[in-house]
């Protein structure tokens, strides 16, 4: 299951060395973490989530084949840590 994620997601990006994939057991289901370079997220998510969709179903498909259940899901490290997107400014000294 691996190698076939790792082929179709390096066909799909600019930085293929750049490529990483982490599995992993959570609740009887397999979790395959995958990170790509900043600048291929949105070839490998496409326009409106179709292309990581897709991976998905062929993901889900071959892992039936196997009887396991498969989610796969995609780290965005141009995301900002939530404590920080979320807080709100201090006001300035002596307001």
């Amino acid at each position: 299951m691996e190698q076939l994620i790792l082929y179709l997601v390096r066909a799909l990006v600019d930085h293929p060395d750049q490529v990483g994939l982490r599995a992993s057991e959570v609740d009887g289901v397999r979790l395959y973490e995958l990170k790509v370079s900043p600048e291929d997220v949105g070839k490998v998510i496409g326009r409106d989530g179709r292309t990581v969709g897709a991976l998905r179903t062929l993901l889900g498909a071959a892992g039936q084949k196997q009887g396991q259940k498969v989610r796969l899901e995609i780290q965005d490290d141009r995301r900002l840590p939530q404590a920080t997107a979320s807080a709100p400014a201090a006001p300035p000294e002596g307001q």
